[in-house]
């Protein structure tokens, strides 16, 4: 990478946010394209899915690196975009995005490499009646994923006939035309996010945490792109951790080496630790939202190293030191989300009184006309707590949240605040 350390970072919400604070703070002059109201740099002009664009302004503030937030970009292929050039792109080429953006070529990359993960079949939208046959033989208990990209949404769970039968009647509802989508047999036990650095040979992984993706306390109500997040995770421990590599993440590094294409970049890990095992539920090729919120404050190594590391061969030559304490992040979402058509627009209170130790992240915020900052999307803001233990930083979280407002603010009130999971033996096996 150049010595000015200047770079360009795609996208718009908290997880940006969060990449941009931590890299600036890291020595990088950041450009974030297009950014939000809340972020510094942000060229709101600027579509990340454009890449001549993108490439444009990258010559002209001389920068020769672009770190990729959302999976869209990746998805679409600006690596392969940025190819042969001298400009560097953080993130893996079109081919090795499949990994996330299909779940039915994810599943048979699990398969082919011998990575612990659940039964699944695939369908397509003209033989839905099949699947809806395979469901009512397995009682209803299944997860229904749609294949492509669904910003978080896309997968329903279901413990009954009926909840199968609606999902089906859902994915015809929301999805139009042709598409293929996975019938997988529903898992149980806590789930855990593992996301790493990566040159497809060594990885680097960032601290354990926990995503909160269901809309109401105690894991009720419709997904959404994450309700909140903390790190690390207290029953993550060594010897967890150490039956992961095994079966999960070691498998992925093999199959990363054997497939025809080029990973580089962040790469996500969503594990349950069922009975009989860690098991992969999906892979993410970019940090997640909002894991991202609590797991760049805790990470005290540069980022920027790391990520330079990746792209030039040293990375195995990096360790990664956290920050000690714990981290708890909770979205501030508008009311109606994860639903379309809610109302924004509503002007944002109470920023700058925050507690000590709390930083706030936002993920849809804009300038009105007159110049005051208001809610532009679903989830709003994500207030990130640090403390001695988990339980400070949730407190603390929480307490920042009361002192922010807008109209219709919804808050999860349970993060970070699960029961201890009681884990077989056969996890640490």
């Amino acid at each position: 990478m150049s010595n000015n350390k200047t770079l360009l970072l795609l996208g718009s919400g908290a997880r940006e946010h969060a990449l941009a604070e931590k890299l600036t703070r890291d020595g990088a002059t950041v450009h974030v394209l297009p950014g939000n109201a809340g972020i510094p740099n942000s060229n709101p002009e600027i579509d990340p899915l454009d890449f001549e664009a993108v490439k444009a302004f990258a010559q002209a503030h001389d920068s020769k690196l672009i770190v990729v937030g959302p999976e869209a970009p990746l998805a679409a292929g600006i690596t392969d975009f940025f190819a042969g050039s001298d400009i560097q792109v953080f993130g893996p080429t079109r081919s090795a995005a499949r990994l996330e953006s299909s779940k039915v070529w994810s599943k048979e990359f699990m398969r082919r490499h011998g990575v612990a993960t659940a039964q699944a079949w695939p369908f397509r939208s003209d033989n839905i009646a099949e699947a809806r046959v395979k469901a009512a033989e397995l009682g209803g208990h299944v997860v229904v994923k749609y294949d492509g990209l669904a910003a978080g949404k896309g997968v329903y769970v279901c413990a009954s006939p009926e909840e199968a039968e609606a999902a089906f009647d859902d994915l015809q509802t929301s999805y139009s035309g042709w598409f293929s989508f996975l019938l997988e047999e529903k898992l149980t036990g806590p789930e855990i996010s593992i996301i790493g650095l990566t040159d497809g040979h060594v990885i680097r992984l960032l601290a354990t945490s926990q995503d909160h993706k269901q809309l109401l306390a105690g894991d009720l109500g419709p997904n959404t792109g994450g309700m909140g997040a903390y790190c690390p995770v207290p029953f993550a421990d060594d010897n967890v951790l150490a039956t992961i590599r095994r079966d999960i993440i070691d498998p992925t590094l093999r199959g990363l080496q054997h497939e025809q294409f080029e990973f580089r970049g962040f790469l996500y890990f969503g594990v349950m630790i069922t009975p009989t095992g860690p098991k992969l539920l999906e892979y993410n090729v970019r940090l997640g939202d909002p894991e991202a919120e609590v797991l760049l404050p805790a990470l005290d190594s540069s980022l920027l190293d790391l990520i330079e590391g990746t792209l030039n061969g040293t990375l195995s030559r990096q360790g990664v030191v956290q920050r000690p304490g714990a981290f708890v992040g909770v979205v501030l979402a508008s009311g109606g989300y994860p639903v379309s058509g809610f109302p924004t627009g509503f002007p944002i209170t109470g920023l700058d009184n925050l507690p000590a130790g709390v930083q706030a992240y936002h993920g849809a915020t804009r300038h009105d006309a007159a110049g005051q900052l208001v809610t532009n999307g679903g989830r709003v803001l994500v207030l990130t707590a640090h403390g001695q233990d988990l339980s400070e930083a949730t407190a603390r979280a929480y307490e920042a949240c009361r002192v922010v407002s807008f109209q219709d603010m919804y808050v999860r009130t349970d993060i970070a605040q699960r029961p201890a999971p009681v884990l077989t033996q056969a996890v640490v096996n």
